[in-house]
């Protein structure tokens, strides 16, 4: 399993075939190049460029979407190439075998609404890795490659530092990065480094991670 980190909180997946987690409007364009199956954890803008992954249908109609429902009534011109998941469900996508976790995006006020989100654990048979949405749901299977929301409008540094703690992945590399600059970056990511009780690193867009 081939992973690079793409810009904000998009993942692309390859090895058994091309599977693409996130593809938002701070993702590169590039990102959806010969892609398989789409991950779409929820319908914020960030995790999901409607007109970019209409585009990649249009480009190779054989393309496959995996979402949660409430997200796929943003990709009606696309309903030919969606599948609804729920959350427990396992299904295949591109070759991994994937399984849905949580339902709800975290809280960020009561005040603001709470939108639908999955997260996504992917296995290839021999590797995998977790991929939260915008949530801190743990998975109830053990993590070897954990992705951690690093700062957002719903988190705080000390839910991440938690959440890391308590799954215990082999690894962990920062998502959900983009919305802060790098000294912000190098302070939240200096208190994963030091406490999280794993190997913790954020690494740059573009950057492969076998």
């Amino acid at each position: 399993m081939r992973v690079t980190k793409f810009t904000h909180s998009c993942l692309r997946v390859e090895g058994a075939g091309v599977l693409v987690v996130d593809p938002g409007e701070f993702s590169e364009a590039s990102v959806l190049d010969g892609a398989d199956a789409v991950l779409i954890t929820h319908e914020h803008f960030d995790h999901l460029d409607v007109k970019a992954v209409t585009a990649a249908v249009a480009r190779r109609p054989d393309l496959r979407i995996f979402a949660h429902p409430a997200v796929l009534k943003l990709l009606t011109d696309v309903d030919e190439a969606t599948t609804a998941v729920s959350p427990g469900e396992e299904f295949e996508a591109a070759g991994y075998r994937i399984r849905a976790f949580g339902g709800q995006h975290a809280i960020i006020h009561p005040y603001v609404p709470v939108f639908a989100n999955l997260g996504f654990l992917i296995d290839d048979g021999g590797a995998n890795l977790y991929h939260p949405g915008d949530s801190f749901v743990a998975p109830d299977v053990a993590v070897e490659t954990l992705f951690v929301p690093l700062n957002a409008p719903w988190a705080t540094i000390a839910e991440s530092l938690e959440f890391v703690r308590g799954i215990r992945p082999e690894r962990a590399f920062a998502l959900h990065d983009g919305l802060i600059n790098e000294r912000g970056a190098a302070v939240y990511g200096k208190h994963l480094e030091s406490f999280s009780e794993t190997r913790f690193a954020r690494v740059e867009p573009g950057s492969v991670l076998d």
